[in-house]
């Protein structure tokens, strides 16, 4: 059964409750800031291995809340359906899972995106991070 909100997510498996590991959750904040901080520039030559770079360190971020509040999500919808039905943050899932879809069109289906398409992804990613880790910043407090 395909997941359509949170409930599934955990009733299929798709999501475990877990002891809370807050060094996972530190490792993976440190590994995204990482990531990021190798990008350089952006050009229409490597765009899309950018926007990449960017989608991975938004999962990382992501996967760092729910392991700090004791959640083990196993794919990227039920990532989405944490931040709508857990965090009740919509406008952030609405990014995230445009966000998603372009990453599966590259990823899994070849859809190269355009410079301009890819600079907007790249740009909603980086409002999205930063979102993420004032999220995480408030958790810590």
């Amino acid at each position: 059964m395909k997941e359509t909100n949170w409930n599934d997510c955990l009733i299929n498996k798709s999501a475990k409750t877990i002891t809370p590991d807050i060094n996972r959750a530190e490792s993976l904040t440190e590994t995204a800031k990482e990531r990021i901080s190798l990008i350089k520039e952006i050009t229409e030559k490597n765009c899309n291995f950018v926007f990449e770079d960017y989608y991975t360190s938004l999962l990382e971020l992501l996967q760092a809340m729910a392991f700090k509040k004791g959640y083990n999500i196993l794919n990227h919808i039920c990532l989405g359906f944490y931040l709508r039905d857990v965090l009740n943050r919509e406008d952030l899932y609405i990014l995230f899972d445009d966000l998603r879809f372009k990453r599966n069109s590259l990823t899994y289906y070849g859809s190269r995106m355009d410079f301009e398409t890819a600079r907007q992804a790249i740009e909603k990613s980086r409002k999205l991070l930063n979102e993420f880790r004032k999220i995480l910043k408030e958790e810590a407090a």
